[in-house]
């Protein structure tokens, strides 16, 4: 396969409408049942899962893949092997492990493994692998480095897209016309949510005549706020007060369990500030910050490998790269839950608008982080 280089480089209104208005943003993708019928799978088939650093309980993609596996397992009636990386140094021996434990079929979580996983398929041919939010293409030359790997990547600027204007127009009803971000790990995974969400809030100027900054990130520099990776800990904790004292009301967290860090600095700080979740929906996956979640960009990650152990087990494997999209359910916006009541009148339909505009391919979401 190849890759470019582009790719690789980095009317109705009310409670009712919404819901109709975001009818394809508002369902959570562990609703979305693929569209596969589990197949009779081979004797020796064996699907075997590896986290990044965050652990399966990370209420973001780790734990999306695990239970995207586990209904695959589940329909399949079949054991697999899900091995949890703690650090960057357990890539290597768990993938040697799960070869060792006889997997037929390997997925990878996260850009981070992109290296051992591309040396583990190198040395075992006879292996599936695919891997999540890469190209596995470490060596930059347009092409995944073996020819045993399927890329799961997922194009989350156009849901950001809509994410950011849904936070300017939050904060804009406010008064405050400041919104922010804060990421684990400058990667384009991440960074791909920061570029469609500062999108999405220019967008909102434009329409609205808007003064709403965005701090935390510049899309045209690719320079923002960090934490340098993606744990729970105090370094994120002022990463996001770092952000918050820009006078914020509406922060973006991404990079899963950081999302914690986040809540605990506006809890600490007693501030009227709201959170938008990353890759689940977070005020269902999390109900401990319900309340301050406003709404969530979403990855369909589970449905990503579910359909693949399928497509694997049934002996269809192939290794054309999927690519998450707003028209494919891919990527969507979540539901507002709590905040519905509050949001500003015509939001909802202006949400829906856009998105079938970038569907349409009438707005265009450029980010040099999308797949």
């Amino acid at each position: 396969m190849t890759i470019s280089t582009t790719k690789k480089v980095l009317g109705a209104t009310g409670a009712a409408a919404l819901l109709v208005a975001l009818a394809g943003c508002g369902t959570a993708p562990e609703e979305n049942t693929g569209g596969n019928a589990a197949p009779e799978p081979a004797d020796d088939f064996k699907p075997c899962l590896i986290s990044d650093e965050g652990g399966w309980n990370d209420r973001s993609f780790n734990q999306s893949a695990k239970e995207g596996m586990d209904r695959a397992l589940e329909e399949l009636g079949i054991e697999g092997i899900e091995m949890e990386s703690t650090s960057p140094n357990d890539y290597a021996p768990n993938l040697e492990t799960l070869v060792s434990e006889g997997c037929s079929f390997i997925v990878s979580v996260g850009f981070n493994l992109s290296a051992a996983t591309v040396e583990s398929a190198l040395a075992n041919p006879e292996i599936d692998y695919a891997i999540i939010d890469d190209w596995a293409d470490n060596d930059f030359d347009g092409a995944t480095d073996a020819p045993n790997i399927k890329p799961l990547v997922f194009d989350t600027a156009q849901a950001s897209y809509l994410g950011g204007y849904a936070a300017a127009a939050w904060s804009a009803q406010n008064d405050v016309n400041k919104v922010g971000t804060f990421g684990g790990m400058q990667i384009p995974s991440v960074a791909v949510f920061m570029d469609g969400f500062e999108q999405g809030v220019d967008k909102y100027n434009e329409d609205k005549s808007g003064s709403v900054q965005v701090f935390g990130w510049d899309t045209a520099a690719q320079e923002g706020a960090f934490t340098g990776g993606f744990a729970a800990n105090d370094t994120a904790k002022q990463t996001a007060q770092g952000v918050l004292d820009q006078g914020v009301d509406v922060i973006l967290p991404v990079g899963g369990p950081i999302y914690q860090s986040a809540a605990a600095a506006i809890a600490d700080g007693g501030l009227d500030v709201v959170m938008l979740g990353v890759d689940k929906d977070l005020a269902v996956a999390d109900e401990s910050v319900t309340d301050v979640t406003l709404v969530s960009i979403m990855k369909a990650i589970d449905v990503a490998v579910y359909d693949a152990t399928l497509e694997a087990a049934g002996g269809d494997f192939d290794v054309e790269p999927y690519v998450g999209t707003l028209e494919n359910e891919g990527v969507k916006l979540s539901g507002f839950h709590d905040f519905e009541s509050e949001l500003p009148e015509g939001l909802a339909d202006e949400l829906a608008a856009l998105q079938e505009q970038i569907i349409a391919g009438d707005i265009t979401v450029e980010s040099p982080n999308s797949p």
